[in-house]
C-alpha cells in the first residue's frame, strides 16, 4: 500500500555539552527539558545565550536539517 501521509514532528532543540555534563533546551519557547549535570548559573547563562540566539540557531538548524517553516 502507498504512503498517503507521513508526518515527523521534531521540535527545535540545542544539546549543551561541558566535558561528561549536558543539558538540552527547546527553542521555542527556550526551555530546559533535560539536565545532567550543569549548575543553575550554568543553566542560566546558557538559557540567556539560546534566548539571543534562537533565530540564527532556528536558521541553521533548518538548513541542517533540509526543513522549511
Amino acid at each position: 500500500m502507498p504512503t498517503i501521509f507521513y508526518f515527523v514532528w521534531v521540535q527545535i532543540h540545542v544539546h549543551v555539552v561541558k566535558g561528561n555534563i549536558s543539558a538540552k533546551f527547546t527553542l521555542f519557547p527556550v526551555e530546559l527539558i533535560e539536565n545532567n549535570g550543569l549548575k543553575p548559573a550554568e543553566l542560566k547563562l546558557v538559557e540567556s545565550v539560546i534566548e539571543e540566539n534562537k533565530e540564527v540557531i532556528s536558521e541553521h538548524w533548518n538548513k541542517f536539517f533540509n526543513r522549511s517553516i
